[in-house]
């Protein structure tokens, strides 16, 4: 067996069966070259021996195929989910063969996943990933019958009293962030998602037809519905938007800003406004307003 450089790209080369096998490993790394090579002499092995009838693959092989395939379907966003769930699955499957992936090495996953403090319901949104690309190379019912989901807990939490309303908009309007109060208020209104709201755009906005439309949304049925503003939400709206005397319609509803210290404590001093980039979020100050009230 032997590994050799053709211009930027690694070749392997060996004799199997009285043939030499001369191939390109498509990578510029001599370890991976190498690594290839194995997985290339064992496939032949396995073939010659009628083991198995499909071409072994790299679990990494199989998933950048997978994803390839599902882009065209997926919303950018899903697409965003999986390759975040790949990052996880990468380092303790991407050196396996598909084909040698077994119930014990995902229960070994689970368990190293619980280890970093990952939420359960975290885990078996990745594992569902893993289940996604076993599936579409049939290998996923060999497995199937020993793989467990962990329980994950589905709390809906619950519904806020009308005091506790007026707390958290109180101290949302005496935030240094000015935007948190309108974009709280917006959100008690509408029931409309995190991003819905981030990402909201002044055409969007009906302020004389009090409504709105939603943009892109996490689901198709949720992208562009109307949704009617109630007195509260459509006046803070309004005050909202005497802000941005010169607006856009494409500009974000909820810009990113930088604000300083001002005179008055409950006054912040806004003195950069980007309307054509989007608020970053509004963890900080959601936190501290939420154990304020």
């Amino acid at each position: 067996m032997s590994v050799y450089r053709r211009g930027e790209v690694w070749w392997y080369k060996f004799r199997f069966n009285g043939q030499v096998i001369r191939e390109s490993a498509d990578t510029g790394s001599k370890t991976v070259a190498r690594e290839a090579e194995r997985v290339r002499r064992r496939e032949l092995e396995e073939g010659l021996n009628g083991i198995r009838r499909q071409r072994a693959r790299l679990f990494s092989l199989a998933a950048r195929e997978w994803l390839d395939l599902k882009r065209s379907v997926l919303s950018a966003r899903s697409v965003q989910i999986e390759l975040a769930n790949l990052k996880h699955l990468g380092p303790h499957f991407d050196r396996k063969l598909i084909g040698d992936i077994e119930a014990a090495d995902i229960s070994r996953y689970q368990q190293r996943r619980l280890a970093e403090s990952a939420a359960a319901k975290t885990i078996n949104l990745e594992v569902g990933t893993l289940r996604a690309i076993l599936r579409k190379k049939r290998l996923w019912a060999n497995v199937q019958p020993d793989v467990k989901m962990l329980s994950a807990r589905e709390d809906v939490g619950r519904a806020i009293s009308q005091d506790e309303e007026s707390r958290l908009l109180a101290e949302c309007a005496g935030s240094r962030s000015r935007s948190l109060y309108p974009a709280v208020t917006v959100a008690l209104a509408t029931g409309m998602r995190y991003s819905e709201i981030r990402l909201l755009r002044w055409k969007q906005v009906e302020l004389e037809k009090h409504s709105l439309t939603v943009g892109d949304s996490k689901t198709e049925a949720g992208t562009g519905r109307p949704i009617p503003l109630n007195d509260r939400a459509y006046y803070v709206l309004d005050m909202w938007a005497s802000h941005f005397p010169n607006r856009e319609p494409e500009h974000y509803v909820f810009p990113t800003e930088k604000c300083g210290a001002s005179g008055n404590a409950f006054t912040p001093c806004v003195y950069a406004t980007d309307p054509t980039t989007p608020i970053g979020d509004w963890k900080e100050a959601w936190e501290a307003a939420k154990e304020r009230a």
